[in-house]
């Protein structure tokens, strides 16, 4: 997969969700992870974490927003149910991306939600666990970046494959890209 990603929660106070959400990270193949204003209980990875994630990715105690350090380029995208917030199976995921949850007994804090560039929903009836909201989050980015085949239009239908991964013709540095096909290579025909 292209692109990088981690995830996040902002104010979170039970270590077994931030096991389970780190879990679900590492799963997914986040790049790392991290925390803002987290409760003191959690400084490290707790019991739930059964996949020893902090061995794997890279954790980060933010204690507030302002000490947040994202790479450059990195969007920070909330998930929040909002009015505005762009219902996930619509959302188009940024390649750098940095997924950040709300609290468990909240949600994003007013400054959080104004730091992000995108806010998405996942279009539920009420609020998700934050762990399993983390899960189909990076189960959604999964599916948009994993390149795989298209889906059949019912269960019945006929089963396509992955598309093989076409790699483009090399491009030279003085300005000229080459081209892969002859037929383009020779020009115009008369």
């Amino acid at each position: 997969m292209r692109g990088y990603f981690a995830v996040g929660a902002e104010g979170i106070s039970k270590p077994m969700n931030l096991g389970n959400l780190m879990r679900s990270a590492h799963a997914f193949g986040a790049n790392f992870f991290f925390t803002i204003d987290a409760h003191s209980r959690i400084r490290k990875a707790p019991p739930s974490d059964t996949s020893k994630s902090s061995g794997h990715l890279p954790l980060f105690h933010w204690p507030d927003i302002d000490s947040m350090d994202l790479p450059h380029g990195c969007q920070l995208v909330g998930v929040e149910l909002t009015d505005d917030a762009v219902d996930l199976p619509s959302f188009m995921h940024p390649l750098q991306a940095a997924y950040v949850l709300g609290p468990e007994r909240g949600s994003l804090s007013p400054e959080m939600q104004a730091r992000c560039a995108h806010i998405i929903k996942i279009p539920t009836k009420f609020c998700l666990n934050i762990a399993i909201a983390g899960a189909i989050v990076l189960y959604d980015r999964h599916r948009v970046h994993g390149q795989y085949a298209e889906r059949a239009i019912s269960s019945v239908g006929p089963r396509t494959t992955r598309p093989k991964h076409l790699h483009g013709g090399p491009i030279l540095r003085h300005g000229k890209k080459t081209v892969s096909d002859p037929d383009k290579a020779a020009g115009p025909k008369a």
